[in-house]
């Protein structure tokens, strides 16, 4: 992981707490999501006034009621889209995007893909409970196959996505993963994403408590989590395990688990994350990892350097100011061939 600092502020977490009533069911994983939000926007030096959410449809999406911060509530899967049109009229906004994975990868799949081509400068997350939450419990594009749910009562027959696959394939330049019962990752994830120039996704594993409960169990129970979690930092060995004595080793071309001490394993031979690495193959690899096989990659997986679109695009506008041999609109009208009626 980056190394975040804080930047002090006159702000308070208090000054980002909406005075609206926070309609989530009691033990839903978005109370902690809201939680670390509002611990976040206080310490990352931007004013109060140029703090955008937008959100799409869904439990998810109610977030910039419960924000006190400027935003906007969209429609179904256009999230993406709104957020693009703040961030390109005004660049100095820091815009952030509250959504489901529903909302994001269903009918908002094809601007979630492209908002992660572009890499604007606009910060995601993605609350991931693999269910329709708001509409009743239908399955959604992340839900397991052969699940039984509202609109699949013999099991579902497809494949789900896996979100950081999604990221990465689309050109992601940031993809992060944490699970709601970790605050303190949370907000650690959060501030890294807030640094980084770019489009920053983080993956929440969000628990449903009333349409999908425990449907992270496997991942995140607190008897043996560090047997079953990856927790990533950049630039130290993957290691994990209860006793520290398991990590994560290049055998070929896939990636395998080796115990230290067994069959000559050291911390040497241990892969070193690099988060940075431009090189998405590693990255991608972590994306797909988990249980039973494997442990699940949390923290930041991927925060690659690449240029914005919006610094890009202003360069382009600038260019083109310079070098066209209109200057204004009647230069425009004027040009060319006219024609008197």
């Amino acid at each position: 992981m980056s190394d975040i600092s804080e930047t002090k502020t006159d702000l308070t977490k208090q000054d980002f707490v909406s005075d609206q009533m926070v309609k989530w069911c009691a033990g839903c994983g978005a109370h902690s999501i809201l939680s670390s939000l509002e611990n976040v926007f206080p310490k990352i030096g931007v004013k109060k006034e140029d703090y955008v959410v937008v959100s799409g449809i869904g439990c998810s999406s109610r977030f910039p009621y419960y924000m006190n911060t400027y935003g906007i509530h969209g429609i179904h899967g256009r999230a993406a889209a709104i957020a693009t049109g703040v961030k390109i009229s005004n660049p100095k906004l820091s815009v952030w995007v509250a959504t489901g994975d529903g909302d994001s990868m269903a009918i908002g799949g094809n601007h979630f893909i492209h908002i992660l081509r572009r890499n604007l400068d606009i910060k995601i997350i993605m609350f991931n409970n693999k269910i329709y939450g708001l509409t009743k419990g239908q399955y959604s594009p992340t839900t397991p196959f052969g699940s039984i749910t509202k609109s699949s009562p013999q099991g579902t027959i497809e494949e789900p996505f896996n979100p950081g696959e999604l990221v990465i394939g689309s050109q992601g330049t940031f993809f992060a993963r944490a699970i709601d019962n970790n605050p303190k990752l949370m907000t650690e994830l959060m501030f890294a994403a807030a640094k980084h120039k770019g489009t920053a996704l983080i993956e929440v594993l969000e628990n449903c408590v009333i349409f999908n409960d425990k449907v992270h169990a496997v991942v995140s129970p607190k008897e043996n989590k560090e047997d079953v979690q990856l927790i990533l930092k950049h630039g130290e060995p993957m290691i994990f395990g209860k006793n520290r004595d398991k990590g994560l080793i290049l055998k070929g071309t896939k990636l395998v688990v080796a115990t230290l001490g067994q069959n000559g394993c050291t911390e040497k031979d241990i892969l070193v994350h690099d988060e940075n690495e431009p090189d998405p193959g590693i990255h991608l690899m972590l994306a797909r990892i988990a249980p039973p096989y494997y442990p699940i990659a949390l923290g930041v997986i991927r925060a690659a350097k690449y240029p914005t679109y919006e610094d890009l695009l202003l360069q382009q506008i600038s260019n083109a100011k310079e070098t066209s041999k209109y200057k204004c609109v009647d230069d425009l009208l004027n040009s060319g061939n006219t024609f008197e009626i």
